[in-house]
């Protein structure tokens, strides 16, 4: 039981059962109470805080409602997780998307209620409509604003708003590209990214190793049209360029007339990111930046820095086709984030849970040959000689984590075998510890095994 928890009621007048419910919530957001820890009694509460009794019964009842607790009748009252059955249910319709996990005391929850009553409160009708091709100009600057922080600079003219960063890539290769155009790219590539390219008749070419020289070379020896990166924790691989690597790319696509398509969804987690090549390049450069990464899936609103404002207003009628546009509120909630900081705090947080899931990844891992970044919640991990990647990932399927085989992202022929791990979703960490662990034994058997 958590005894040690006590709210202080004195630094504010707010009403005493709200400031309980608020503290609770900043409780489980510090760690300091953690999913499944018990709460005290209403009844011992409510006598160390010298309060009534209905003062603390209807605390736990604002905090239940916010989904910060779960009461379990004589049992007493505990702070919320994911139930088995949720992770069960996520497991029987995991799509393999690499998805954040969920933050602490339901805090994604409680900002996105407060920010959309806000928002609807003010009376006005616009955010209920059909918004402006490629974006209102409000959201459209809030994007250049973000993209900005990554150094790269943007008129409100180059950024285009789109319902997801898949939706972006899908409109860029539309829009720059054609049926038959070659794309260099990593021997692993982004399955979404794959899959537009069969859809779009683009040819992919695997890069032995990504930096300038390599793909000049690749230019040398055949027409390239364009370059597909993931800068900064490379989905599937966890690969990060550095900025020496990063110029050498800029230079090459400049030498070579190359448009690049730089997919940095997973940027704002780094603290210490390396310039982007649209910083380098930007006039060759289509730079995404997203929040369902960064935040969550359901925030359907990627910004797109487009080379020039004609590139603009062509990706912007592509999205208009294809999709209309991002979904206003989720596009209004981002906007009004970014104004007041609360987007920071959610980038923060989810940084801070995917460092602690990394490092439970490390301890349990240690030894075996994987790549991750420290403030992303996937890993790479090589396997060895007689495990599948496809059957491993059918055996941790009940496990609710997460585990996609490595030929889903092949590009390049090869009997490697590989797998990506998703720290996220919906798993918490115990779960995510004993199912690590199982992954642990998988490898560690087959590894002992003499070959025959």
């Amino acid at each position: 039981m958590t005894d040690g928890w006590l709210p202080d009621l004195t630094k504010t007048r707010a009403p005493k059962y709200l400031v309980i419910a608020d503290a609770l919530g900043s409780a489980i957001e510090r760690g300091n109470l953690k999913s499944g820890d018990r709460l005290p009694p209403q009844r011992d509460l409510a006598a160390r805080l010298g309060v009534d009794l209905t003062t603390v019964t209807r605390a736990y009842e604002t905090a239940r409602q916010r989904g910060l607790i779960e009461a379990h009748g004589r049992a007493g009252s505990f702070v919320r997780g994911a139930s088995p059955a949720q992770i069960e249910d996520a497991a029987r319709i995991d799509t393999g998307m690499n998805m954040p996990p969920e933050l602490p005391g339901d805090m994604l929850g409680r900002t996105m209620r407060d920010t959309i009553a806000t928002l609807l409160a003010d009376g006005s009708g616009l955010r209920m409509q059909y918004q402006p091709t490629g974006g209102s100009t409000a959201d459209r600057a809030a994007g250049a604003r973000l993209i900005a922080r990554a150094g790269v600079d943007a008129s409100d003219d180059q950024i285009v708003v789109t319902p997801g960063a898949q939706n972006a890539l899908h409109a860029i290769a539309n829009t720059a590209l054609g049926p038959g155009d070659a794309v260099a790219c990593g021997r692993f590539v982004y399955s979404g990214f794959k899959v537009l390219a069969a859809r779009l008749g683009l040819r992919l070419v695997p890069l032995p190793r990504i930096d300038g020289d390599v793909l000049a070379a690749a230019c040398r020896a055949q027409q390239i049209r364009a370059l597909y990166i993931v800068p900064t924790n490379d989905n599937p691989t966890a690969a990060t360029l550095d900025a020496t690597t990063r110029q050498s790319l800029a230079q090459a696509a400049r030498a070579n007339g190359l448009t690049v398509i730089e997919d940095d969804v997973y940027g704002a987690l780094c603290t210490a990111p390396a310039p982007p090549i649209a910083a380098l390049a930007p006039e060759r450069t289509w730079y995404v930046a997203s929040v369902s990464k960064t935040i969550s899936p359901a925030l359907r609103v990627a910004y797109v820095r487009a080379p020039d404002i004609g590139s603009a207003l062509r990706l912007a009628a592509d999205v208009h086709e294809t999709a209309i546009m991002a979904p206003p509120l989720n596009a209004a909630m981002v906007r009004t984030w970014l104004d007041n900081g609360r987007y920071d705090r959610l980038v923060e947080a989810m940084r801070n849970e995917a460092m602690r899931r990394q490092a439970i990844a490390a301890d349990i891992l240690e030894g075996l040959p994987y790549r991750a970044h420290s403030q992303g919640y996937h890993l790479w991990l090589p396997l060895p000689a007689g495990l599948d990647g496809a059957e491993l990932a059918d055996a941790m399927r009940p496990s609710g984590l997460s585990v996609v085989a490595g030929d889903r992202f092949r590009v390049a022929p090869g009997a490697d075998q590989a797998v990506r791990i998703s720290l996220g979703g919906l798993i918490d960490t115990p779960r995510l510890a004993r199912a690590l662990h199982l992954i642990r034994g998988h490898f560690d058997t087959r590894q002992q095994r003499p070959l025959v």
